[in-house]
C-alpha cells in the first residue's frame, strides 16, 4: 500500500463502548478518565484511532444514543475539557478520535423537542421533528404501519391528539431533514467538534434520516430488505441482490446531506473522515454512500454476517472489494461491535447461512466456546489480512465471549422492554471488560470502587484478563498484538489489492503484494500451505507444513 495515502484507507479502529471500557471515578460506569488512562495500553495494542460511542449529554434511554445537547458531555462520563484533554492526549499517542454522531433522532428532552411539545399543532417548532394527526374518525390510530426497531410502532400518540415519529424507542424522536434548520444545526455540530481535534466522526443510521414525505405504510415484505441496525438480513446465495424502494431507510435524498457533510470534512485541516453505519440491501447501494464527495467509508455488515463458511465469505469479499473500487472507496472490515452477539459465541455453534430478515440475531443450540475461540482467531487474521481498514470491538483482542446468562433483573437494552420481553438485547455484548486478573471488577473500577459494574460480569474471566494474557504469546491479546505490527510493518497489508491463488474446498488463500500469502481453512481437514519462505504469523501450530482445521496463517513468499 502507498504509506502517503490518507490515513483511514487502511487505518485498524478500536470501538470504545464507553460505558464499560474504563470506570476511572468508581461509580461502576466507564469515563472520560478510563479511557485517558488506558491510552499506553491501545497505543501498545498498535489501533491507529478510537471510536467512542457517544458520550453526548443524555437522559441514557438508550445509553447515549439519545442525546439531549450534541456540544456537552454527559457527566457520567466527564466533560467537555476532559475530552479535548483525551483528544489531545491521544494525538500524542498516535492515536485518532472518531466520535458517534446521532443524525437521525434526539432525545425526547433535547430542547427542540421539549419546545415542539410546548407549542403544540401547527407550531414552526414541531416542524423539526416528523409530527402527524393520526388516521380514523378519531385520529386514533398511527398516521401509518411503521414499527420501531425495538419492538412495537414506530409511532407515539401526544395528548393534544398528534403523534410523533420514532423509529427507535419514544424517548428518541426522529428528526425531520427537509427542514434547513436541521441540516444546519448538524453541520455546526461538526465544526464544534472538528475545531476541538476530533478526526472524523461515525455517523449513527447513516441510511436513515430521510424518509418518504408521504409517509405511506411500508410495502409488502420481501427478500432481501434495508434494515435498521439492531436486525440480521439475509445473505443471499443469489446475486446480485435487488433493491428495495424503502419508506425511510436508505433512501437516494441522504446523499445531498453527506455531499455537504463532506465539503465541513474539508474545511479542517488532517485527512478528516467519516464512517457511516449504512445498512444497504446491495453492495452497489452501499457503495453509494462512500462515493468520492460523499462520506469515506462505511461499515461492511455483510462480512460481519457472513456464516463460517469458505464460499459465503469469498463472495462477500469479491462483492465489497468489486463494488468500492468501483467508487475507489476502500473496504473496511468487521467482526463485532455493541450491537452484535460477540463473534466467539456465534462461532461457537451451528452456523445458520440465512439470518432472517427484520428478526434479531438468535443463537441456534449450544454454544462450544472452544471451538468458537479458535475460528475467532483465525477470523482476525483474515479480517486484518484484507485490503482496506478493519475495526475491533473492546475486548475482541482478549477473546472475550458474549455472556449469554445476564439475569433478567439486570438488563437494560430498551430492547428487552420494547419486545415484551422476548428479546433479551444486546447487553450481552455490552459486559465491562477485564483488565487485572485478581483485582475487584477486574480492574475495570477502582479497588474502592463503592458501585458495582453497571451489569454484571461473569466470574471467570481472570484468564482472559489484560493482566493474564499479557506476554503470553499463546494468547489472543498477544496474537492481535503481532498481527498489528506485522501490518504496520509489511508493505503488502492494508489497503491494495489482493489475488485468489488456487486451493482446496472450504479454503481460502489469496496473495498480496510484496510477498505476503493469507490462507485460511473454513474445511474439515488439516490444508497443506502452499510453498514459503517462512511462516510470519497463524493462529495455531503449524505441524509439517500442514494448517488445521479452523487455522489461519500468514506467509512470505
Amino acid at each position: 500500500m502507498s504509506r502517503t495515502a490518507p490515513w483511514w484507507r487502511s487505518a485498524v479502529i478500536y470501538q470504545v463502548y464507553i460505558r464499560s471500557f474504563a470506570d476511572a471515578n468508581g461509580d461502576g460506569v466507564g469515563d472520560i478518565a478510563g479511557i485517558r488512562s488506558r491510552l499506553p495500553y491501545l497505543k501498545s495494542l498498535g489501533v491507529d484511532a478510537l471510536w467512542i460511542n457517544p458520550w453526548y449529554k443524555s437522559p441514557m434511554a438508550d445509553h447515549g444514543y439519545d442525546v439531549a445537547d450534541y456540544r456537552a458531555i454527559d457527566p457520567l462520563f466527564g466533560t467537555v475539557a476532559e475530552a479535548e484533554q483525551l483528544i489531545e492526549e491521544a494525538h500524542q499517542h498516535g492515536i485518532r478520535v472518531i466520535p458517534d454522531i446521532v443524525p437521525n433522532h434526539t432525545s425526547y428532552q433535547h430542547a427542540w423537542f421539549q419546545a415542539a411539545l410546548a407549542t403544540g399543532p401547527g407550531s414552526p417548532e414541531r416542524e423539526r421533528y416528523i409530527f402527524r394527526p393520526g388516521r380514523g374518525p378519531d385520529g386514533a390510530a398511527p398516521p401509518n404501519d411503521w414499527v420501531s426497531c425495538f419492538g412495537g410502532p414506530a409511532w407515539t400518540r401526544l395528548p393534544d391528539g398528534e403523534w410523533y415519529l420514532h423509529l427507535f424507542a419514544p424517548e428518541q424522536p426522529d428528526l425531520n431533514w427537509e427542514h434547513p434548520d436541521v441540516r444546519a444545526e448538524f453541520e455546526s455540530i461538526l465544526r464544534f467538534w472538528f475545531s476541538r481535534g476530533v478526526d472524523g466522526f461515525r455517523i449513527d443510521v447513516a441510511h436513515g434520516l430521510v424518509k418518504n414525505p408521504d409517509l405511506p405504510d411500508l410495502p409488502p415484505r420481501r427478500e432481501p430488505a434495508v434494515l435498521g441496525p439492531l436486525v440480521s438480513r439475509e445473505m443471499a446465495d443469489e446475486r446480485p441482490r435487488q433493491h428495495l424502494d424503502h419508506p425511510h431507510w436508505d433512501r437516494d435524498e441522504v446523499h445531498d446531506i453527506y455531499r455537504a457533510w463532506r465539503k465541513v470534512a474539508d474545511e479542517f485541516p488532517g485527512d478528516r473522515s467519516f464512517v457511516a453505519e449504512a445498512w444497504a440491501d446491495t453492495p452497489e447501494r452501499l457503495a453509494a454512500y462512500v462515493r468520492e464527495d460523499g462520506l469515506h467509508t462505511a461499515f461492511n455488515f455483510d462480512f460481519l454476517m457472513s456464516s463460517w463458511d469458505a464460499k459465503d465469505l469469498r463472495a462477500v469479499i469479491d462483492d465489497s472489494l468489486a463494488m468500492l473500487g468501483v467508487v475507489g472507496a476502500p473496504a473496511t472490515w468487521v467482526l463485532s461491535n455493541h450491537d452484535v452477539m460477540r463473534h466467539p459465541s456465534r462461532y461457537g455453534r451451528r452456523t445458520v447461512k440465512r439470518w432472517i430478515a427484520n428478526e434479531p440475531y438468535r443463537p441456534e443450540g449450544p454454544v462450544d466456546l472452544e471451538l468458537g475461540t479458535r475460528r475467532a482467531r483465525a477470523a482476525a487474521l483474515l479480517m486484518l489480512a484484507l485490503p482496506g481498514g478493519a475495526y475491533i470491538y473492546q475486548g475482541e483482542e482478549l477473546g472475550l465471549p458474549e455472556v449469554e446468562d445476564l439475569p433478567e433483573d439486570v438488563l437494560q437494552d430498551p430492547v428487552w422492554e420494547r419486545s415484551g420481553h422476548t428479546d433479551r438485547g444486546r447487553d450481552g455484548c455490552r459486559v465491562p471488560i477485564p483488565w487485572a486478573e485478581k483485582a475487584a471488577t477486574y480492574g475495570f473500577s477502582p479497588e474502592d470502587a463503592s458501585t458495582a459494574p453497571w451489569l454484571p460480569q461473569p466470574g471467570n474471566w481472570e484468564q482472559l484478563s489484560v493482566e493474564a494474557q499479557a506476554g503470553d504469546q499463546t494468547s489472543m491479546l498477544e496474537l492481535y498484538r503481532s498481527a498489528l505490527r506485522l501490518r504496520r510493518e509489511h508493505p503488502a497489508l492494508g489497503d491494495g489489492t489482493l489475488t485468489w491463488l488456487d486451493a482446496s474446498a472450504g479454503v481460502l488463500a489469496f496473495r498480496r503484494e510484496p510477498g505476503f500469502v493469507c490462507v485460511v481453512n473454513l474445511s474439515a481437514q488439516a490444508h497443506r500451505l502452499p510453498d514459503h519462505a517462512s511462516v510470519l504469523l497463524s493462529s495455531g501450530p503449524v505441524e509439517e507444513g500442514l494448517l488445521a482445521p479452523d487455522q489461519a496463517a500468514w506467509l512470505a513468499v
